[in-house]
């Protein structure tokens, strides 16, 4: 059967990108084939685009991390031909091939059924990066409460933060915003944000051991100093997830933040969470901390548009989540 797929090519060293028609009997193997309706843009589609080795080792390739789709066939019980399911994180659009194809196949542990309460595109409005913040706001609630204090959230208007910023304000958090965006200030305060920073003004790099307490948590996005004046500025027994390292891998500080305020810092790893917490998650974000403003957070492209949009993602253009109808 064929398909259409955003194919990522390698010739001497260069990438290029087209769309192509392929057939679904050159997928990959798997135990349950997918008609995807909906996939969405992430920043570590953009690398696989660009030819990153770190993300895709091989080439010929089709990215797209998110997918949501039918099932078209399913050698699992677990499974049913016309399911409406989800498949995010694991190896899709990494080495596999990902959800910018109409068609794929994957194995039954990496699929979660569409939870009552979601349609297939408000699943990718949310994708991974939605799930993403959705990890990050359940580890941090265990430790930090409404009354405890601000919690600050940076890398704001992205995927993950945007998300953040919303699903934290619906839980009644008051919510502090980093954003170097000013123009996207509004966009911020649509999504329940108390106060905003200026990126400016909080990326600098701070020597000093450990600073004044300002916030009860956080969660970040985007690594490097920023992270350190966070982990600096947090209340005794606050906590701070981070998912991102856009501004840098490394982290400048010392013990004193975590023994003199014990304060706590959280990994959060979207890619192989646990398949049945997976589905617990998801079905939370289909109910109790559904977003009433989910349409209000994304734009809708084609096939066709996912390059030029690609190219947005890089130049940090990107505003909210961008979902791609297949």
């Amino acid at each position: 059967m064929q398909y259409k797929a955003l194919l990522v090519e390698e010739l001497e060293g260069k990438f290029t990108s087209s769309i192509k028609t392929l057939e679904t009997d050159a997928l990959a193997v798997g135990d349950v084939l997918v008609k995807v309706m909906y996939s969405s843009l992430n920043y570590k589609d953009a690398l696989s685009i660009t030819g990153n080795k770190g993300v895709t080792k091989k080439y010929p390739h089709t990215p797209g991390i998110d997918a949501a789709g039918i099932v078209e066939y399913s050698d699992s019980d677990l499974y049913q031909v016309g399911d409406e399911v989800i498949v995010t994180g694991y190896d899709l659009g990494m080495n596999t091939p990902g959800g910018f194809g109409q068609y794929i196949r994957v194995p039954a542990e990496w699929v979660v059924k569409l939870p009552v309460g979601l349609t297939l595109k408000e699943s990718m409005i949310i994708g991974t990066a939605g799930f993403t913040a959705g990890i990050s706001v359940s580890r941090l609630t265990d430790l930090v409460k409404p009354t405890d204090g601000n919690i600050i959230v940076t890398g704001a208007t992205g995927g993950v933060g945007s998300m953040a910023v919303a699903l934290l304000s619906k839980l009644g958090y008051q919510v502090v915003a980093v954003s170097g965006k000013q123009e996207e200030f509004p966009f911020l305060q649509s999504l329940g944000a108390s106060e905003i920073i200026s990126r400016a003004d909080f990326q600098e790099v701070d020597k000093r051991l450990i600073l004044s307490s300002k916030f009860a948590g956080g969660i970040d996005t985007v690594g490097g100093p920023i992270l350190e004046n966070i982990i600096k500025s947090l209340q005794p027994l606050g906590a701070v997830t981070t998912c991102g390292s856009v501004s840098s891998t490394q982290l400048n500080l010392t013990v004193f933040p975590f023994i003199l305020r014990g304060i706590t810092l959280i990994g959060i790893s979207a890619q192989n969470y646990p398949t049945a917490l997976r589905q617990i998650l998801w079905n939370k974000m289909a109910s109790d901390w559904k977003l009433n403003n989910l349409e209000d957070l994304c734009t809708e492209i084609s096939m066709e548009e996912i390059l030029p949009n690609i190219d947005l993602i890089l130049q940090g253009k990107l505003k909210g989540r961008t979902i791609v109808k297949m």
